[in-house]
């Protein structure tokens, strides 16, 4: 059973939601994450992170930098932040665990 929450009380969801998924910063209607990984890792990551993406209809961003792995969720045009897009968060922090636990 999905409930549904107004507005007020969605965006306090989402906040509670948020601080739960430690290292994640929110940029106002954007959430990123900085990750210490190597190539390989970056790969691996990057293929479960797609396969989540797709299966939640979302576009994360994800970029190389030197040893880190920058990840940008959300739409960054107005449009607030939504339940799956903090899913999709919770879901590459448990791909980052796996990967870097390998």
């Amino acid at each position: 059973m999905r409930v549904l929450f107004n507005s007020r009380a969605k965006h306090d969801y989402l906040s509670d939601a948020l601080t739960l998924l430690s290292g994640w910063t929110r940029e106002g209607e954007q959430i990123r994450r900085t990750l210490v990984i190597d190539d390989t890792q970056h790969a691996a990551l990057t293929e479960r992170v797609k396969v989540v993406a797709d299966a939640l209809h979302l576009r994360p961003e994800i970029s190389r930098r030197s040893d880190s792995t920058q990840i940008r969720v959300g739409h960054g045009n107005g449009e607030p932040l939504t339940e799956g897009e903090v899913l999709l968060a919770a879901r590459i922090e448990d791909a980052y665990r796996a990967v870097t636990e390998a």
